[in-house]
């Protein structure tokens, strides 16, 4: 099937729900129509003009980026700004660009669990506040004749979602009964009498952002009069999805060791440690990107060392005084393996919905900063 913007909006949804995103974030499409082709996806970690140029001469038909193009609110479209010429040359070219930010950050299996997993922290856990959904179980009844067209229509929406998979709903087939009132018009049944009614149960799964639009899209499609439905608040444990994740390691180790071992493990060339060399170290925490707003998690967390990037003098100064760890590895070298990771995870989900598009990871971006 010919894939849309649309469609590999969805399946980004099973990687990185976009209600995960932090209330700052500008997360979701950030240029293009969501009704424009897809054959050639690169992902990239910023949407900047080398990448952008890059992506329109090899026709790329979606940029999926971890930084937003878009983060703060425009006072204007300016041809002659960074921004502004980005905008301008990707809608010349049909090409849209999709951020997966903080969303991406938190979901389970993102990266922060692919960071942690790769210096080997394990029996992973949320440092920060856990992120758990509000969902509710909508439960609708049909006549027999229309449980496909309904069934349809709820799988339109974004309800039915389930950890990583879609469209996933239950139904069964039961008996009716309603009697229609002088000023209604019954789809079925006389006006005073008892209709007993052939009909599906159908129960599906609904975020509470999304309630009100599911049952109005499906109202529209619905063949009674009053549509007949029930909402149920679900309680559910709470995932592994939030900010930053803390863990074990295998074995109790020094600091200074742990920190080399990480810096061979991530291939870098540099990292910045502060903290006493000698430190044991068992558990360990991390965040991507800037970590600076996790470190009283960190430090009330019961973890040794935190690892993470853009750490500041005062964060190492109160690691300090805490007798505790800090090891900085950079904002590029904390984020820049989303690219292969999430290359891959796409091309998983649109093989399973049999969506053929190439899918590449941008492999030419460097670490703005340069060590001399």
């Amino acid at each position: 099937m010919e894939a849309k913007i649309f469609d590999i909006i969805k399946a980004m949804e099973t990687i990185a729900p976009i209600w995960l995103a932090e209330e700052w974030d500008n997360v979701g499409l950030q240029v293009g129509r969501k009704d424009w082709p897809v054959r050639k996806i690169w992902i990239s970690l910023d949407p900047g003009p080398d990448v952008v140029n890059d992506a329109c001469r090899n026709d790329v038909d979606l940029l999926i980026t971890h930084h937003p193009l878009i983060f703060h609110p425009l006072r204007s479209i300016n041809l002659n700004t960074a921004v502004g010429a980005i905008i301008q040359q990707a809608i010349r070219h049909h090409m849209g660009i999709f951020s997966a930010h903080t969303n991406l950050d938190n979901a389970i299996d993102g990266l922060n669990d692919v960071l942690a997993q790769r210096i080997g922290i394990k029996n992973l856990k949320v440092l920060g506040k856990v992120t758990a959904s509000e969902n509710y179980k909508l439960v609708l009844y049909v006549p027999v004749a229309y449980e496909q067209q309904i069934l349809n229509s709820i799988f339109e929406t974004n309800a039915g979602e389930i950890g990583s998979y879609t469209c996933c709903s239950f139904r069964n087939k039961g008996t009716g009964t309603y009697r229609p009132g002088s000023s209604s018009e019954p789809f079925v049944g006389k006006l005073g009498e008892i209709t007993h009614a052939d009909e599906i149960r159908i129960e599906t799964v609904v975020r509470k952002s999304d309630l009100n639009s599911v049952i109005e899209h499906v109202r529209k499609n619905h063949p009674y009069e009053t549509m007949a439905y029930d909402i149920y608040p679900l309680i559910k444990n709470e995932d592994r999805q939030g900010p930053g994740r803390i863990g074990d390691l295998d074995e109790t180790t020094e600091l200074i060791s742990f920190a080399r071992s990480i810096k061979e493990k991530l291939r870098l060339n540099s990292i910045k440690v502060a903290g006493n060399p000698d430190l044991t170290v068992k558990t360990a925490a991390v965040c991507t990107g800037s970590g600076s707003s996790l470190m009283n998690n960190f430090i009330s967390s019961g973890a040794q060392v935190y690892i993470s990037g853009d750490l500041r003098y005062h964060d190492a100064r109160a690691v300090e005084a805490e007798n505790l760890g800090l090891i900085d590895i950079g904002h590029f070298a904390s984020e820049h393996l989303m690219v292969d990771v999430l290359a891959d995870q796409l091309k998983k989900v649109l093989s399973k919905h049999e969506i053929y598009v190439k899918v590449e990871a941008y492999g030419l971006e460097n670490d703005p900063f340069v060590i001399i």
